[in-house]
């Protein structure tokens, strides 16, 4: 199997609880006993979804078709998620209560928001990073104290620190499994933010088990937002799997098309993933979309990267540098326009210890 058949295989394997077409054709390809099951891990540990591949075929029924270590270390991963979920809910729900104590209505996000709200079969099914919220304006300044008073204090210690706009540096706290980044903006390209922020989310916001996440439509959005913007997949027309079976579960819980639809700018980059799903899930019809001119482009260049690795290589590289150079720029631009930047670009710039890691990462790559 090569990278795309792979790829194509795993995504409709997390398919196979819902869509009984992409059930039946996914028990043929098992039944052939032709698996690469060593390039399946590979891919779908790669993309994160590694346990919510055992899921899905733990509850088809078809776990009996893989080698029986294959298995047992399926189990092993997804029980050791599952746990760290737990937890991850706990201190998700710890932070609410405390947040609320003190009036201030947090809305969680992402991985977190989506197992708070209850969206996978499994909690196991879902690999979680940090723990990711919005606030307010007004409340933004507030819940970094709070949080602070809490025991909560930088991942990362510098004597100095970036001067974020779209989040706080990640913070974390002793014996709790997973950081926290505390958002005041939900995009990272400023002008996208007008049409995706708290102001616009909170308005269809929903509380579940008393926690406030996002309503699904906008669950659904900011699942593509945080590959195709956030993480520039737009760019490099690539795709997330993780973010890609969010979509597709949450395309059950809303019409998919009319929430790319509800957008403005970001439409055509969302529009565009959506297409992607729809491709690599097997033309699933929750995951319908717009079938324009710059969504048949975008698929035309996501198929082809899969029989053009020199080529996708050295384009990815150019975008790189493209991305690369273009934050720097933005950096220098701004230190001179905000104080907080210049001073943060002064001290980084006068960081010998700074430089000494970049010369140890540097060696390590070698």
């Amino acid at each position: 199997m090569n990278y795309k058949e792979t790829l194509y295989f795993v995504a409709k394997c997390l398919t196979i609880s819902v869509e009984d077409r992409n059930k039946e054709a996914i028990e043929k390809q098992l039944q052939s006993n032709n698996i690469d099951w060593d390039t399946v891990v590979k891919v779908s540990t790669a993309h994160y979804v590694f346990p919510a591949l055992y899921c899905n075929l733990q509850r088809a029924n078809f776990l009996h078709y893989l080698p029986e270590e294959l298995v047992t270390y399926m189990e092993h991963i997804t029980k050791l998620n599952r746990e760290r979920n737990e937890q991850i809910i706990a201190q998700a729900k710890e932070l609410n209560i405390l947040l609320l104590a003190n009036n201030i209505t947090p809305i969680f996000l992402k991985g977190t928001g989506n197992l708070l709200a209850g969206i996978y079969d499994d909690i196991a099914e879902r690999m979680v990073g940090d723990i990711d919220f919005i606030f307010s304006k007004e409340d933004y300044p507030k819940a970094i104290i709070i949080l602070r008073e809490f025991g909560y204090s930088e991942v990362t210690k510098y004597d100095y620190y970036f001067p974020y706009d779209k989040h706080y540096g990640r913070l974390q706290k002793e014996n709790n499994i997973a950081a926290i980044e505390i958002h005041s903006e939900i995009l990272g390209i400023e002008k996208y933010r007008k049409e995706f922020n708290y102001s616009v989310v909170k308005k269809d916001s929903q509380v579940i088990n008393e926690v406030r996440v996002l309503s699904y439509a906008n669950k659904l959005n900011l699942s593509i937002i945080a590959n195709q913007i956030n993480d520039y997949g737009f760019e490099y027309k690539t795709m997330a799997l993780r973010n890609a079976y969010d979509v597709f579960l949450l395309s059950k819980k809303t019409n998919a098309k009319v929430s790319v639809n509800a957008l403005d700018k970001l439409t055509n980059p969302l529009n565009c993933f959506l297409a992607a799903c729809y491709e690599i899930f097997n033309k699933v019809d929750s995951l319908e979309y717009n079938n324009t001119k710059m969504s048949a482009s975008y698929l035309s260049v996501f198929n082809n990267q899969f029989t053009n690795s020199k080529t996708t290589k050295r384009r990815h590289k150019r975008i790189k540098t493209y991305l690369f150079l273009k934050s720097r720029l933005g950096i220098i631009y701004k230190s001179l326009i905000y104080k907080e930047y210049r001073v943060w670009l002064f001290k980084r710039v006068t960081d010998k210890n700074w430089y000494k890691e970049k010369l140890v990462q540097l060696n390590f790559k070698k």
